[in-house]
């Protein structure tokens, strides 16, 4: 039986008496005296209508989505989304006892508070987890988490959960879901917009249409061809305005407003924080003895915080690592000032890191990060690269960064106290366009010492480039480009320079080929990485 199952056994058992089942919530992370001292004490924190009667419970109903023609005066001769909008409705048996915190600060005295405005603390219980996990489980698989072969390798017990493998190939369908289900009756039957390219519009788009939900996506006029055909696929409106994000985001606003829509962002609330630590549930089920876990940081670490607070519940020895670019440390400077960073004057190429530095992270997962990560941690952009490159060939599949990050933290060597250790890793992306995913294929193997350039100067004799070329296929290497020149070669008149690009097996066949060269050639040049 599953976690979920659990909770709503447990919950299901106590339905004859609904303030039993209130007095016996217990918070996971109190001690046995923080128990027995907070059992007299109630607290008054609870988001949205309350019901104290009755277990939770949903239900689906289908009404109407029909919208007015006049209230897409706005976003032209596209077809919009009609049929009918499944809602539901949750009953609360009792109210949540505390909230995710320090439990010692209960029991001090109260204290006067400053003036000035103060951030909540982080909103999210294990309680809401597993039943974000009972939420969900019909819209969101459940994504295998295998053995890998790179194990052997690195001499590590690698368990690869592969999150790539939902329907928009991202790992941020579990909180969008449980988010949109979240949403009031008469929010749903409006319908939501989003602005953005990134894989959170992209599981807002999906889940919305499924939902019956009218769903629209503004999107700037630059972003790649592919975002906005895969978002119509999906069912959303897309809208193309402005050449930046904060145009869209402006327009996207003043939609919401003028036609009633619920403007959604990626955020850090306690539904979409506890959709996304589902991850952690599953992990924990499907790796026995399981001693480490290793997620992305980066800008949003809403995954992070919502996986480590599932873990350390469940086993709070297991060791929570966040990685991030070392080109953009958002959290791991956030982390020593200590307060969230919004914005990070970084070089970070966000092309190729795309959600890695998009929007920053909140209060709340900053608060769940600081409380419950053991260790964050940067990796190089060339790590990442000859990651990408492993799963590749040895998991045959294609992972953007944000997905091979975890794995590039393990190739680097940033993490030798995890030798010999059962480790999870998350490869919760794989959206890349084609053209930028060629590039790092072939940079990778640059990398690897696998793809080499050199240029060596021949005479202008018949017979000396076929000599060259017989060289390299008795070494058993392949010729990738070859090229001549000899207007702009520094020496005799009668010497051409050939230049070569080749490949090869691995850095041992390099070092041999590269031996091979020098002895046989003075003037051989080689092109270092």
């Amino acid at each position: 039986m599953n976690f979920a199952a659990q909770f709503l056994d447990s919950r299901t058992k106590k339905n004859d008496n609904p303030r039993e089942t209130s007095e016996d919530y217990d918070p996971f992370w109190q001690s046995d005296e923080e128990r027995s001292a907070g059992s007299k004490q109630g607290s008054p924190c609870c988001e949205g209508p309350c019901q104290k009667d009755g277990p939770i419970s949903s239900h689906t109903l289908h009404r109407s989505a029909s919208i007015a023609p006049e209230r897409l005066k706005d976003f032209g001769e596209e077809e919009y989304l009609n049929g009918d909008v499944k809602s539901w409705e949750m009953k609360i048996v009792g109210l949540p006892k505390r909230l995710l915190g320090d439990a010692a600060e209960s029991q001090k005295p109260a204290e006067p508070r400053p003036t000035r405005a103060q951030n909540p603390p982080a909103f999210i219980r294990f309680e809401d987890i597993s039943a974000a996990a009972f939420k969900i489980q019909c819209g969101v698989q459940k994504t295998p988490c295998t053995y890998s072969r790179l194990s052997k390798q690195y001499g590590v017990e690698l368990f690869l959960k592969k999150e790539h493998l939902h329907y928009t190939c991202s790992v941020k369908e579990r909180g969008v879901l449980y988010l949109l289900t979240s949403l009031r009756q008469d929010q749903q039957k409006k319908g939501v917009i989003v602005a953005s390219d990134s894989n959170f519009s992209m599981a807002v788009a999906h889940h919305a249409s499924e939902l019956r939900i009218p769903v629209f996506v503004i999107m700037a006029a630059n972003v790649p061809p592919s975002r906005p055909k895969t978002c119509r696929e999906y069912g959303a409106m897309v809208i193309s305005y402005g050449s930046t994000p904060r145009d869209s985001q402006s327009h996207a606003q003043r939609l919401a407003r003028e036609n009633g829509y619920l403007y959604i962002e990626e955020e850090d609330s306690a539904t979409y924080l506890a959709g996304l630590g589902t991850m952690g549930l599953e992990m924990y089920e499907q790796v026995p003895k399981l001693d480490a876990v290793i997620l992305p940081a980066g800008g949003h670490c809403g995954l992070l915080a919502g996986t480590a607070a599932a873990l350390k519940h469940l086993n709070p020895r297991i060791t929570v690592i966040g990685v991030e670019p070392e080109d953009c440390p958002l959290l791991q400077q956030s982390l020593k000032l200590g307060y969230p960073i919004k914005e990070l004057h970084s070089t970070a190429n966000r092309k190729l890191y795309g959600d890695l530095v998009g929007p920053p992270f909140g209060n709340n997962a900053f608060l769940l990060a600081k409380k419950l990560v053991d260790k964050v941690i940067t990796v190089r952009e060339e790590d990442m690269l000859v990651s990408m490159l492993r799963f590749q060939e040895y998991e045959r599949a294609t992972i953007d960064p944000e997905g091979a990050i975890g794995l590039a933290a393990i190739l680097a060597g940033k993490l030798p106290e995890l030798q010999g250790k059962r480790v999870a890793i998350a490869v919760c992306s794989a959206s890349m366009e084609l053209p930028l995913l060629r590039q790092c294929v072939d940079r990778a193997l640059a990398l690897d010492g696998r793809v080499s350039k050199f240029a060596v100067q021949l005479g202008e004799w018949p017979g000396d480039t076929a000599k060259l070329l017989d060289l390299l296929a008795r070494e058993g290497v392949r010729l990738l480009d070859i090229s001549h020149e000899k207007q702009f070669t520094s020496s005799s008149v009668f010497n051409v320079q050939v230049s070569c690009v080749v490949e090869t097996r691995d850095r041992q066949q390099t070092t041999q080929l590269r031996n091979v060269l020098t002895e046989r050639y003075t003037t051989l040049c080689w092109h270092e990485r």
